[in-house]
């Protein structure tokens, strides 16, 4: 059984950081049926799509590059590491801009090359302002995650770190070991109690920092 984690993507979604004038995701034909019809005698027509966008945006896998001009990009990441087992704590009782410290939440023993996913619950709140005002991974937590050789990072809010916080520690520390960062999951509650294998896949796009991704659960 396969359990999807990916917020759908579509025209004029929320997209962050965008510029004077920008619209964001932009999903639209670049040829449609009528246009292509001539060219088929009128016996088929097809539709050709344009999707634009910048790539932090919506459930999306943040590379090393992401955090370093030199880090390892998107299309340099093996599906080894993007296909691995996964367990889920439970946070939703966190209240919004709260760090989550090793006290608040049951970390199980066994993290190395496994990925971590945090529910707080938050993909309530996609497509409001209150999204945008998530509790984060305090310090103590991400080291103990270094510690623990976790692979992947995966929270369903809008970012694993502080935007106070202009160091960005989780981005710095993870990503500068090699551990992955998906952020703006969804539906993590489904997989409290069960054992899982979780997916990240991106396109393999050469030079891009992040991507968006198609995340899923496999329940063993």
């Amino acid at each position: 059984m396969f359990i999807d984690l990916t917020h759908e993507f579509h025209d004029r979604m929320p997209s962050p950081r965008l510029r004077a004038g920008e619209v964001g995701v932009r999903i639209e034909p670049y040829l449609t049926h009528a246009e292509t019809s001539d060219a088929y005698d009128h016996k088929s027509e097809f539709e050709i799509t344009k999707v634009s966008f910048q790539t932090s945006v919506g459930t999306k896998l943040d590379a090393p590059r992401h955090r370093f001009r030199n880090g390892e990009d998107i299309g340099t990441i093996g599906l080894e590491r993007l296909v691995v087992e996964g367990v889920v704590v439970d946070a939703r009782h966190c209240k919004p801009g709260q760090s989550l410290g090793l006290a608040d939440i049951d970390l199980p023993d066994d993290l190395a090359g496994r990925a971590l996913l945090v529910n707080f619950g938050w993909d309530l709140h996609w497509g409001t302002p209150a999204f945008h005002q998530h509790p984060y991974l305090s310090r103590e937590v991400i080291q103990h995650l270094l510690k623990s050789g976790t692979s992947i990072l995966g929270v369903d809010c809008a970012n694993v770190d502080s935007t106070d916080d202009m160091e960005r520690p989780a981005h710095t520390w993870l990503l500068g070991q090699g551990c992955l960062i998906v952020e703006n999951l969804r539906d993590l509650a489904r997989l409290h109690g069960k054992s899982f294998r979780f997916f990240a896949i991106p396109l393999p796009a050469r030079g891009a920092a992040a991507f968006p991704i198609r995340a899923f659960a496999e329940l063993r």
